[in-house]
């Protein structure tokens, strides 16, 4: 993730870069007078100047859009591993819960096994069964 971070920064304009297009910005936001588009005399630097910066923005643009796409998918995958681990983790949860439910129809059949057989005594010399009042 770093390494994204270091690509991101190299891919900013250096400040020389800035420093040049810059002296030409004033140019973009006032349209030229007419007399200097008649004569010819637009700085061709600048207009160089603002199509490269216009080519940054577009590359940088499509890079921002690229890393978000990534960062999307990523995010997809993620969701989709949770969601499986949630359903999985729901599984195992109704799976215990049948086992406690078995568990405790055992011991209740159990009991009253015991129950039953406890109401019973049976005398060892007559083999007599006599039930408790």
């Amino acid at each position: 993730m770093e390494e994204d971070d270091h690509k991101e920064l190299q891919l900013l304009p250096s400040q020389q870069s800035l420093a040049s297009s810059s002296s030409c910005s004033l140019m973009s936001f006032r349209p030229p007078d007419s007399n200097s588009l008649s004569d010819g005399k637009v700085d061709t630097g600048c207009v160089e100047a603002l199509k490269w910066q216009a080519a940054e923005q577009i590359r940088l643009a499509a890079i921002e859009k690229a890393y978000a796409e990534r960062v999307r998918e990523l995010t997809r995958r993620e969701m989709e591993l949770a969601q499986s681990e949630f359903a999985r983790a729901r599984h195992m949860w109704q799976r215990a819960r049948e086992e406690a439910e078995k568990a405790e129809r055992m011991k209740e059949r159990a009991t009253r096994q015991i129950d039953s057989t406890c109401m019973e005594i049976t005398c060892q010399s007559c083999r007599q069964r006599f039930k408790p009042a």
